[in-house]
């Protein structure tokens, strides 16, 4: 991956984390949809077929919003 493509994919994922958040924040989603949003994400990118290269690619994307949820999501944020 580039250097470029891996900034933007940084970017996209801090964006669309800080997004989620303030949803909640505002109470315009429940967390419990953040949370169905979140593995609905993962689960599109654990079952995603293609080439070695792609499906390593797509179970480390699954992971890190697997992270995410485990990280925040599931238990609550302080």
């Amino acid at each position: 991956m580039s250097d470029q493509n891996h900034h933007s994919g940084m970017a996209a994922l801090s964006i669309c984390e800080a997004l989620l958040l303030a949803m909640n924040d505002r109470k315009l989603l429940p967390e419990r949809e953040i949370v169905g949003i979140l593995r609905d994400a993962a689960a599109t990118h654990e079952n995603a077929i293609g080439s070695v290269a792609e499906t390593e690619s797509h179970q480390a994307v699954a992971g890190l919003i697997n992270m995410m949820i485990a990280g925040g999501y599931s238990s609550g944020r302080p």
